[in-house]
């Protein structure tokens, strides 16, 4: 039964990892690029470190697998929000549409009460 688990572990790990492969080829621009390895390819190797542990279960338990994972799920978010930031420095084209390209779209504010509308910024 756990051979069973650990197989569909790898396959949905696989899965993922394949997608973000693929994303990351395909997508057009810097900013979708970054979906690729960062969503699903994470969710690809936790679950293969999560494979591992599972099958780990007969042999006794093992830390290393648990440290990987989240060492993994910490630096990953961290990294593509670095790299999204240096994409807005350095003013990276995107092909994300904008407010802009849907006219017949408008956002009102909400209304605020009174006391938030003339609010100062600290500083002014």
């Amino acid at each position: 039964m756990l051979d069973f688990l650990v197989s569909i572990l790898l396959l949905v790990g696989s899965f993922f990892i394949v997608v973000g492969a693929f994303g990351l080829v395909r997508l057009p621009d810097f900013f979708m690029r970054l979906h690729g390895p960062t969503k699903s390819t994470t969710l690809g190797v936790g679950s293969f470190l999560l494979a591992a542990v599972v099958h780990a279960v007969d042999d006794g338990f093992t830390l290393r697998e648990l440290l990987i994972a989240l060492f993994l799920f910490i630096t990953a978010p961290v990294s593509a929000f670095l790299l999204g930031q240096v994409g807005l420095r350095r003013h990276v084209d995107s092909r994300a549409p904008l407010p802009e390209d849907f006219p017949g779209l408008r956002h009102e504010p909400p209304d605020l009460p009174s006391r938030l509308r003339q609010t100062p910024l600290p500083g002014d």
